[in-house]
């Protein structure tokens, strides 16, 4: 069930008609950012209509304090988000006293394109504001991947066969609002307001952690080629500064204003600089103009698309998609600084508070391993070893002990700040993620050093959390893990969910491993690293071995699969296949209650265990697995489709991973959940790219050697990525006939295909 409504256009995302009522959606899928911040696809000019106004920055939050029902000890006192940051596109436009605004003028023609292939939005519309009154539009803006600090816009209007008195207002405004505060309550406070000719500068910093901003402008007009003089009124008061002048702009003649904005944020550079930066960068910009900046982003755009770009042929709507998704994945994170990491929503909206969630991890790293390489991963995983005390210290809040960590489930600085019990203290499976990323990296850049220097400090204190929550069952003589969420949401505060036992009992099994390497590798920093931990090796290697080897694992003989937990098959068993449309997603149908009662399944629980050690199991195993669980699954998690894609096509059911990867692909595009007026999914587009790569590529990392096992859809003509591994870029292109891989640069490669070994 989904909600299409843009063209299909291989390199563009276009919305060719105006549809008020899908605005907000629109705002958030023509969203554009540079890893440094994002800005959602409002519009310059002011909008009365429904809008989510969302200006946001890298690094740069608000503790907003805890509201809940019934406060539980464990609590954690705020709620961390990404705060709605300064409104730099700001345009008022008032012609002949009239204020233009699509909500109150009649719309004849819209049109809105995000041209990913070279990073900028445009915007073009015909409107009457008043009876024989006709004003055109032609709007492009870029947040400048060059210029970090940088957003530029060009907005020329022409009036259709009447002359008009137009008066422009170009503004700064840090007088905005987060539409998800707990209390209501604003987060900015002003710093001071400087406002001249054709420029302005204020600064504003927040309630609380004292982060500051600063905010320059500077524009100009000109008519036709001609620049325009002007000597415009100006104005400021608390958190706003703008300049207005009014120009007498004659009948079909085309007027231009560029309008440059710089952002400093004191997370990149010192307080007392701020506005002299923000001025000196806002200033530069208007010197070297619109045209050369764009084509700077143009430029940027096409080197970093050379290595990430995905190209399908045959199948307009996949290429779309998985081009969509790469995009936004690109301008959300360039791993340029290892305090940032990757929010659910990036920087398109506010819900999940855009922190960082276990989806980095799970889904995120092997885009960007493969895309961006070894150093932009490594500051990923960096990201958490900076959290290892306060990972140590959120398990202690829980009554955990000697150096055991439980890292958060929703995080800005390492604190756990998610406040719903069942997530909090039960969907501790993150911790294995985390554990996974580490192993994952390694497996794909050979990279051991990185135990020694920060893999294994992160694996003990992770380890110990285990050993320390695992509980001996008398009554079993094993193992087991109570009170828990797995990966299934949909049901809560289980016992013995299989995903989060498997994958504890491997953390602990391959700390132990990596303790072994290291001892191996580096005795010296071993050494280190065990009067750091306070570890006692002997004593403790001991008792990891015991619980490790003796988990309880639930299962079912006569069915041949594993139990997603006990209890699970006293439920009664029907099929998502079955229920009513009108039903879907039930989420936002039926009460909690039923939800929990129900057997259906919100993404992959068992499956993404089975995805994670897919080596530890055979191919049966995993079919009768599939069989039995995929057909439970409601897939109401963006992070739900792209693993079912992987092990479809694994399992040559190719029918269902195409299902699958549209789903996952174009889960924003057609906004298959509803919720696309909230922001995108971010961290599930990273799980588009495992779908085609590790999908229909069949790309696997087996014992140092790239293994690929192709099939494609079979609307599909060709398939082409890029790898980069270890110290190798590969080119892989693939049909239904043939397949060729090239070695475009670096060390030899050794790969196989089909299970025929060749040498690159």
């Amino acid at each position: 069930m989904h909600n299409k409504y843009l063209v299909t256009d291989e390199w563009k995302i276009i919305e060719d008609l105006w549809r008020p009522e899908l605005n907000q959606g629109s705002e958030s899928i023509f969203s554009i950012g540079n890893g440094f911040m994002g800005q959602r696809a409002n519009f310059e000019e002011d909008y009365s209509g429904q809008s989510l106004q969302g200006s946001y920055l890298g690094g740069v939050y608000f503790p907003d304090k805890t509201r809940v029902g019934w406060w539980k000890n464990g609590y954690p006192e705020y709620f961390a988000k990404v705060l709605n940051s300064v409104n730099w596109i700001g345009l008022k436009i008032e012609i002949d006293g009239i204020n233009l605004d699509l909500a109150k003028a009649t719309v004849s023609h819209f049109y809105r394109e995000l041209n990913m292939q070279e990073g900028h939005l445009t915007r073009r519309f015909r409107a009457e504001i008043a009876p024989g009154k006709i004003v055109e539009v032609d709007a492009q803006r870029f947040v400048s991947m060059t210029r970090k600090e940088i957003g530029a816009i060009r907005y020329s209007f022409k009036l259709i066969q009447f002359n008009a008195s137009v008066k422009i207002t170009p503004y700064l405004d840090f007088d905005v609002i987060n539409h998800d505060s707990n209390y209501e309550e604003k987060f900015w406070e002003s710093v001071s307001e400087n406002v001249a000719t054709q420029k302005a500068v204020i600064e504003a910093k927040t309630r609380k952690l004292d982060f500051h901003v600063a905010a320059a402008m500077r524009y100009e007009l000109y008519r036709g080629s001609a620049p325009i003089t002007l000597y415009p009124e100006i104005s400021k008061k608390d958190k706003y500064a703008d300049n207005s002048f009014t120009v007498t702009c004659e009948a079909n003649e085309n007027y231009s204003l560029y309008k440059y904005a710089a952002i400093c944020s004191s997370f990149h550079y010192d307080k007392k600089d701020l506005q002299q930066k923000a001025d000196e960068l806002a200033s530069i910009a208007r010197r070297d103009g619109f045209d050369k900046l764009l084509a700077e982003q143009k430029a940027d755009w096409a080197q970093r698309w050379q290595q990430s770009d995905i190209a399908i042929t045959g199948d307009a709507e996949a290429q779309q998609g998985i081009r969509f998704n790469i995009f936004h994945l690109t301008q959300t994170y360039t791993g340029e600084d290892a305090r940032l990491n990757i929010g659910p929503k990036g920087f398109t909206g506010e819900k999940y508070g855009g922190s960082t969630y276990w989806d980095t991890e799970a889904y995120c790293l092997p885009f960007y391993m493969a895309s961006a390489g070894k150093e932009v991963a490594r500051n990923l995983l960096i990201y958490r070893y900076n959290h290892l005390e306060k990972a140590i210290e959120n398990a202690a809040k829980l009554g955990f002990s000697n150096g055991a960590a439980l890292y958060p489930m929703v995080t800005m600085n390492g604190e756990e700040c998610h406040n719903e019990w069942e997530i909090t203290f039960e969907e501790i499976h993150r911790n294995g993620a985390i554990a996974f990323g580490i192993f994952n990296y390694i497996r794909y850049f050979d990279d051991k050093n990185y135990l020694a220097e920060y893999g294994l400090e992160v694996l003990i204190g992770i380890a110990r959390f285990w050993a320390q929550r695992f509980t001996y069952s008398e009554a079993k003589g094993q193992y087991v893990m109570l009170g828990v969420t797995g990966p299934n949401e949909y049901e809560n505060n289980v016992n013995n969910n299989w995903y989060t036992s498997y994958i504890a009992r491997w953390c602990i099994q391959y700390a132990a491993e990596s303790f072994e390497t290291v001892k191996s590798l580096n005795p010296s920093a071993l050494e280190r690293i065990l009067a750091k931990a306070s570890f006692k090796a002997e004593e403790e290697l001991a008792q990891w071995a015991k619980i490790s080897s003796n988990v309880f694992l639930p299962a079912d003989e006569k069915l041949g699969i594993v139990l997603q937990q006990e209890g699970y098959l006293d439920k009664e068993q029907i099929l998502a296949a079955d229920l009513a449309i009108s039903e879907r997603p039930i989420n936002q149908h039926w009460s909690w209650d039923r939800i929990l009662r129900s057997c259906f399944i919100k993404q992959a629980d068992v499956l993404q265990g089975f995805y994670f050690f897919e080596d530890d199991f055979s191919k049966e195993e995993l079919e009768r697995n599939f069989d039995f669980y995929e057909p439970r699954t409601v897939h109401e998690s963006s992070l739900s489709p792209c693993v079912h894609v992987v092990q479809a096509a694994y399992l040559d059911k190719l029918d269902k991973a195409y299902e699958m990867y549209l789903r996952t692909s174009r889960l924003d595009l057609d906004d298959y959940n509803r919720e696309v007026h909230e922001g995108l999914h971010i961290t599930s587009m990273a799980g588009t790219w495992l779908a085609v790569v590790e999908g229909f590529g069949g790309m696997r990392v087996r014992d140092g050697k790239l293994y690929f096992n192709p099939k494609l859809p079979k609307t599909w003509k060709t398939l082409s990525f890029k790898i980069n591994f270890r110290n190798a870029v590969l080119k892989v292109d693939l049909s239904p006939t043939k397949h060729h891989i090239e070695k475009l640069s670096g060390d030899a490669v050794e790969v196989i295909v089909h299970g025929e070994s060749i040498s690159l």
